[in-house]
This record gives structure tokens, sequence and C-alpha cells, in this order.
């Protein structure tokens, strides 16, 4: 281990004593025991017995509180469950310290195999959505629907917005951060990652940024926090670099789940571009662009990407469910603003032009 690198923190002595997760109305928050991790489940009742399940897999640096506003939306749709990734939310590091795109995604598969609800409708976001396309084409068996939003997969040419972030993954860069900005206050960071994951930051209610500035105060006491963070950034560059079966994208050309693509216009993290390649990749795919977007769709748009993913349902006849009240997901012109759907072929052509 090079002398600049953070040294792991083993799980048993990572269990400091600090504010309690939130856990919003109608929510519900137990930890599952597994082989080497421990993971916190976050999960709504569903609006009546029968409904098929989901699983949420947020993204790097977030948690299950991330799916809190769609999984409201698809209540009545599905049985749904997020997962806190091992060293994020309230889950703490893994006992071997992985932390790689493979370490998470045996995380999830580990989770499914001991609950027995899969096959699943799998959800993913950036990081989350890195790790459901790896589990996806690992085990079909265990995914109906795979709906993702903003995924990490490789891209060549990285926008200068990603770089800081990409840059974590290097030994060093995270203490010097850390040092950088420590006199920073929890609300200043908070309208930091705003900034960077919002196409519109005012889409923020003022009780939401309160709840990201407490639990942003609840992350920075805990020991492992930038440990996590450093390594997962690090698992992502690591997926990018390889090749072969292993590569995502040839990954993605395995999936067999009928595929919902979600990507944002002013996506900071991961470029509107790769949607049209995203498209191409997974063979039975819908691509919803959202112009006015960043990387959190399902956080900005709820209701859009509820509805969506209903539609994907009604056309693989999977739709136990009713659909989401609200305005039915149509077409818009490109430079009006809204919310765009097509099948694969169609979507890739509109995303490259």
């Amino acid at each position: 281990m090079s002398s600049t690198e953070l040294p792991s923190v083993p799980a048993t002595t990572a269990l400091p004593k600090v504010a309690p997760v939130r856990v919003a109305d109608g929510e519900r928050l137990r930890s599952v025991g597994l082989p080497g991790i421990t993971l916190s489940v976050r999960s709504r009742p569903p609006a009546r017995e029968g409904l098929p399940p989901a699983l949420y897999v947020h993204g790097l640096g977030g948690s299950s509180q991330n799916w809190s506003a769609l999984m409201q939306q698809l209540e009545g749709v599905v049985d749904g469950e997020a997962i806190d990734l091992p060293g994020f939310g309230d889950s703490p590091p893994p006992d071997d310290g992985d932390y790689s795109v493979t370490g998470h995604a045996r995380a999830v598969i580990r989770f499914l195999d001991a609950a027995g609800r899969g096959p699943v409708h799998l959800f993913g976001n950036s990081l989350g959505g890195a790790v459901s396309t790896r589990v996806a084409a690992l085990r079909p068996d265990l995914v109906r629907t795979l709906t993702l939003v903003s995924p990490a997969l490789p891209e060549i040419r990285v926008q200068r917005t990603a770089v800081p972030t990409a840059l974590l993954a290097l030994p060093g860069v995270t203490a010097l951060f850390t040092r950088f900005t420590k006199e920073w206050s929890a609300e200043e960071r908070v309208r930091g990652v705003t900034a960077l994951c919002y196409g519109d930051p005012g889409r923020v209610t003022p009780e939401g940024f309160r709840n990201a500035v407490e639990e942003m105060e609840r992350r920075l006491q805990l020991p492992y926090f930038w440990d996590a963070l450093t390594r997962s950034a690090r698992g992502v560059v690591n997926a990018y670099t390889l090749g072969g079966q292993h590569g995502l994208w040839r990954q993605a050309e395995r999936v067999l789940a009928p595929t919902l693509l979600v990507y944002g216009g002013r996506d900071q993290l991961v470029g509107f571009r790769m949607a049209q390649r995203a498209a191409r990749a997974f063979r039975d795919s819908r691509l919803l662009t959202l112009p006015d977007a960043g990387h959190v769709a399902m956080m900005e748009y709820p209701d859009t990407v509820a509805r969506a993913f209903c539609e994907l349902l009604g056309e693989t006849g999977q739709l136990a469910g009713g659909v989401p009240a609200g305005d039915p997901v149509t077409a818009f012109s490109p430079d009006g603003g809204g919310p765009v759907v097509d099948d694969g072929e169609a979507a890739a052509e509109s995303a490259g032009s």
C-alpha cells in the first residue's frame, strides 16, 4: 500500500455514536447481516399485498435516501426496498475493504439471494447504475427489469466537470482535499454537491436542504466516510479500464432484462452524449431524456421517471399496479425542456443529434 493511501477501516471499529439516519414518514429502516457485510435497508410498505419486488441502488457518495421520492411515487406499483451500499448511508464498511464495482455488485447479489425476493425490478443511479448493470449481466435470474439513471459506464472523453470527482481515486488527493476543506461547513458542502448533481438546484426544497445538511453533518463524523468515498471512486475508475468480458459495456450487451435508461441534459458527471451508446448497448432498451435534469433525475423529476417506468412495465406486460398520478410522459421538441421517451433505436438517433 502506498504511504499516501488511506488505510482501510475495519467494520468492527467503524461504529461510532452519531446521530440516527433520517427516516421519512411511511418509511422503515432495518439492518441485515450477511457474510462479510451488514446492510441498512430502507423500505416503504406497498400499497397492497402481492406487488412485485423492487430494489434501488444509490450512487457514489449517496445513500438509500436518494430514492425516497421515487419509492413513494411507485409504492402502488412495486414493493420497494433501497439499500445503503457498504460504507455508505447507515451501512458499515465491508469486512474485506472491497469497494470495487464488483465488490458492491457482490453485496447486492448476496442481499437478493438471502432475501429470496428475486427476480426484482432493479434500479441504479451513477455508481449504482454500474453495479446494477454488472448484477443484471451476471445474474439474469435476479432481475425482471433494469432502470438506470445516469449510469457510471466508461467514457473515453470525461467531461471537465467530472474530473474533480475522478481525482478522488488518486492516492493522496483525498487527504489534500480534506485538509483544504476542513473549514467548510456542512451547508457549504451540501450547496456544492447540489450544484454538481442537480440540473436546477432551485428544485431542492428548504426542507430537503435542511435534511441534506443534517445527513452531511452525520456522515462527517464517521471515521470511514472519506475512505469509503475514495475507494469507491477508485473502483469506478478501475472498472472503466477493464476490457474483455469484464468490461461494463460488454456486460451491458449481455443484459437480457428490459431496460429503461434515464439521462439528464445538464448532467455534470455522466455525459449526456453517452445516452446514444447506452441505448445501442442494452439490447432491449427504452430511453428517457430530460434536458433540464442533472445527475439525479429520480430526485429532480420522480414523477416523470415513475411514469416512464410504468410505461416500461406496460409494454412488457408486467404492470401489476396503477400508473402514478400526473401528466403522461410524452415527447417534446429538443429545445422545449421536456422529457423524451422512445425505444432504444430511435432514442439513440435522438441522443446523437
